[in-house]
């Protein structure tokens, strides 16, 4: 009988315990989320951006907590005119490695936090509005792309791995049909050999003033203690909008090097285009100039060369750039808009060739 009553208590416990794990989810305003959904996504990671401790006092304020640094890059990929605060969180007693070329060599544990949004400003509004986090989170075995979409209140973002489509207007743009990428989408543009491998942090982007400060943003890690610096000068990327930061071939090619390399380079999803549009690319051909396409079909427009010099109209690079027809469109994902300003810096590069 003991062993009776025993086992029923047990099983009641049992119970109990269980029914304790039940956490009831809030559901975030403004998406379509249901509260099992949000339970499966806690099994990838944390169902709220709030459980990272990332930030400090209210999460819209996103007021960096120890260890996570805020940093710029020199020039930005164009994402429907969204702004973008970006931070780096550094486990304690890390060391991100230096490297001349590729992305820094960040330890296990670092997380890269992208923050999209839109500005009081360009909403007509009082106030900022943000629509989404990324994380860059490395684990041990690899990068994770982790998208969380903001609640309407702007007090929480929660994990949505499937993405999401938000109308927003704009102000001179009408509406924008911002698109938050699901996991997979992550992955496609972040591919790297079959490896997933951060874009942004390299040292040429970094190495700018530091956000809301005189110091260098290398020299600020540097003096963090979070990397070791060689001793000659550092490269540093031209600010694409901004003549004094250089020519205007030094300007086109950071455009093109963060908006289309990530895909167009020798280890990307493009690299079978034979289209090389890294900063680092010296032979002409291998940028497109002269170049037929390999496989572009209709996404050529039925012009012949990827770039014809003097003649941005017979070029498909700015055709691609213009159009927004899926499946045409460049880059692929992560803008609904052509982003005229971009086009027209290239389209001015391509007319002094």
């Amino acid at each position: 009988m003991r062993s009776v009553l025993f086992a029923l208590s047990f099983f009641f416990f049992a119970c109990q315990q269980k029914q304790t794990k039940q956490t009831i989810i809030p559901v975030p305003l403004g998406t379509d989320q249901s509260i099992t959904e949000q339970i499966q996504y806690a099994s990838v990671g944390k169902t709220r951006l709030s459980d990272y401790g990332f930030f400090e006092g209210r999460l819209a304020d996103l007021k960096p907590s120890e260890q996570v640094m805020p940093y710029e890059l020199n020039t930005p990929l164009f994402s429907d005119y969204a702004l973008k605060k970006r931070f780096i969180y550094l486990p304690k007693g890390e060391k991100i490695g230096y490297q001349e070329k590729n992305v820094l060599d960040f330890p296990v544990g670092t997380v890269l936090i992208k923050n999209f949004y839109y500005s009081a400003r360009q909403l007509g509004n009082i106030a900022d509005k943000i629509l989404e986090t990324r994380l860059l989170i490395h684990e041990r075995d690899g990068w994770k792309a982790l998208p969380y979409i903001w609640n309407t209140q702007q007090t929480e973002a929660y994990l949505e791995i499937t993405g999401g489509l938000l109308p927003t207007s704009l102000q001179n743009k009408g509406v924008v049909h911002y698109t938050v990428p699901d996991m997979n989408q992550c992955k496609s543009c972040h591919d790297k050999s079959g490896t997933m491998t951060p874009i942004g942090p390299t040292v040429r982007q970094l190495n700018r003033k530091a956000v809301a400060s005189d110091t260098n943003q290398m020299l600020l890690l540097a003096d963090k203690g979070w990397i070791g610096l060689p001793d000659h000068t550092l490269p540093q990327l031209a600010v694409w909008n901004d003549p004094a930061s250089g020519s205007l071939n030094e300007r086109a090619r950071a455009y093109l090097d963060i908006n289309c390399a990530h895909c167009h380079n020798d280890q990307g999803p493009a690299k079978n285009s034979g289209l090389n549009l890294t900063y680092f690319e010296t032979d002409p051909y291998r940028l497109g100039v002269n170049k037929k396409p390999v496989a572009a079909g209709r996404g050529s427009g039925n012009l012949k060369y990827g770039i014809v010099p003097k003649k941005p109209g017979g070029s498909i690079l700015i055709h691609r750039m213009q159009t927004t027809e899926p499946g045409t469109m460049m880059p692929e994902l992560g803008r609904s808009l052509p982003h005229d300003e971009g086009i027209a810096l290239i389209r001015e590069w391509i007319e002094k060739m």
